[in-house]
């Protein structure tokens, strides 16, 4: 599949989950509000049916008080007599009177009933019904006006109680006004009455901002969701008073209402987070799979050359018409031999990446002297060097110089680095190659800089990967799989050590190894 197609098929499929994460996250967060919004408005309508709750519980209270007060100096006195007031005129009347007297005995308030009644033995039967229906009319009359009189005087009365309340609550404190425990069981009930059964804490303060109360477990987490709510609205701002409440657990209880939500929203990240991580690995695998065509491609390049040379020098040698003379013969020899050996060297790379893949290699470490080794390999590569015209510099600054290492394949770190130096220099020009150590108290260094072509920046960070070559444009003549650096960085590592790279296009570039100090 092209590389279009794939980040087609990504971008889609990238989008639409995203899509799908983001409906879910708004649809949760709408939930949350709308849960949020009957929160208080169910909190709001607790806290104003608990404060007129308050007020007539303190209106019951006065109206107990004044009514008990009024019936411990109120008496009643009956008497019975005629309606002429003379004896024998043939009717029976009867009074109730009904009278309220102040503390000092003063009569404030009177009420009189009076109800008549005629002896029927007494008239006509004809006398007897008319009679009737004029005292029938009489009564009703009668009826009306002590209804009349009765609600006059109630009416006053209860006037009378309301203002001596509103007097006498206003001149008390908000502190003597309100009972906290019975308050405290209202706002409970009142919640639980509009579905909320969650802690709560309060506190009652005047219109002014003075507490006079807070309830003992009261903590100040979850206080900036507060309520409030004015107690004795009716009364004078001065004396009102003003009941706040917050809910330490508020954020618990809102997400329990979307607690449900949460499976799928995981699910869906866990999906995401897989798509991302194939298309990554499709990449890769489709990067991989680039690099192992070019490694087969190079492979097959490079090792079609010595295999050539071989087979000409073979041909040479078994054609009756080429003359051997002993020149000639030690010529094919020294190229059958030299070629040998490249394909001895590429094969043992190739199998040496291996085994450090699998973790199978083992090391024959000893202890050596950096300065020697350095100073050696110098020596020997020098011809290589001056052959493009240029020179090796040594500078041994090291003066603990031990290490423990395993000489074959640190000999080959440091030859691998020199051989693309010499590799990637600049055309017809010669190389100068530049190898220095020194230490500090805890690591020695080594540091192999040539004057070469350089590299990019966006090249420095992959060149340590297997297979992975540098492009040099439409330049071919720069032979290898692409495993040398790869081969250095394993070995460095598995010696516990670290290399770090520096370079400049058009300038050279610097390898520098640090490793431990060897100390006795």
């Amino acid at each position: 599949m092209k590389k279009k197609s794939i980040w087609t098929i990504a971008i889609i499929m990238g989008v639409s989950f995203v899509i799908l994460l983001g409906l879910q996250l708004t649809y949760i967060r709408e939930m949350a509000n709308m849960k949020k919004e009957q929160f208080d408005e169910s909190v709001n309508r607790a806290l104003y049916q608990a404060s007129r709750n308050l007020e007539l519980n303190e209106t019951l209270r006065y109206l107990e008080k004044d009514v008990n007060e009024t019936e411990r100096h109120a008496y009643r006195k009956d008497s019975v007599g005629t309606r002429s007031g003379k004896p024998n005129d043939g009717s029976v009347q009867y009074s109730h009177q009904y009278s309220v007297a102040g503390k000092d005995g003063t009569v404030y308030s009177s009420f009189e009933l009076k109800t008549m009644a005629v002896k029927p033995t007494q008239m006509p039967k004809a006398m007897i019904l008319r009679t009737d229906r004029n005292s029938n009319t009489a009564a009703s009359k009668s009826l009306q006006e002590i209804v009349k009189n009765r609600y006059v005087y109630q009416k006053a009365l209860l006037d009378e109680v309301i203002m001596n309340m509103l007097y006498s609550a206003s001149d008390k404190p908000l502190k003597e006004r309100v009972n906290f425990k019975i308050l405290d069981q209202d706002i409970k009930a009142e919640l639980i009455n509009n579905g909320i059964n969650i802690p709560y804490h309060f506190t009652v303060s005047t219109q002014d901002g003075r507490e006079v109360y807070r309830c003992p477990d009261y903590s100040d987490e979850g206080s900036e969701y507060t309520y409030s709510q004015v107690l004795f609205r009716n009364d004078p701002a001065s004396n009102m008073g003003v009941v706040r409440v917050h809910f330490p657990d508020i954020n618990s209880y809102i997400f329990s209402s979307i607690r449900f939500m949460i499976p799928s929203v995981v699910f869906t990240i866990i999906l995401l987070i897989t798509f991302i991580f194939t298309i990554v690995v499709i990449f890769r695998q489709k990067r991989y799979s680039e690099i192992k065509n070019d490694f087969i491609n190079n492979m097959t390049h490079e090792l079609k050359t010595p295999i050539a040379s071989i087979s000409l020098a073979a041909q040479m040698l078994n054609d009756d018409s080429v003359p051997k003379s002993e020149k000639m013969m030690k010529h094919l020899i020294g190229v059958v031999t030299d070629e040998t050996k490249r394909l001895r060297f590429l094969v043992e790379k190739v199998l040496q990446m291996s085994m450090f893949d699998r973790k199978r290699s083992s090391f024959k470490k000893k202890h050596l002297d950096l300065n020697e080794m350095v100073e050696t390999i110098a020596n020997s590569f020098t011809l290589r060097v001056e052959h493009t015209g240029g020179k090796i510099y040594v500078d041994v600054e090291a003066v603990d110089s031990s290490i423990y290492v395993d000489e074959v394949h640190f000999q080959n770190v440091i030859f691998n680095l020199m051989d693309n130096a010499v590799k990637y220099r600049k055309p017809d020009q010669p190389v100068d190659i530049y190898l220095k150590t020194w230490n500090d108290d805890s690591y020695l260094y080594l540091s192999v800089h040539d004057t070469g072509i350089g590299m990019k920046k966006e090249n420095l960070k992959k060149i340590f990967e297997k297979f992975y070559r540098v492009h040099t444009g439409n330049v071919h003549d720069v032979k290898g799989f692409g495993l040398g650096l790869a081969y250095v960085k394993r070995v460095v590592d598995l010696h516990d050590g670290e290399i770090k790279v520096d370079s400049e296009y058009g300038k050279g570039t610097t390898f520098a190894i640090k490793l431990p100090v060897i100390k006795d």
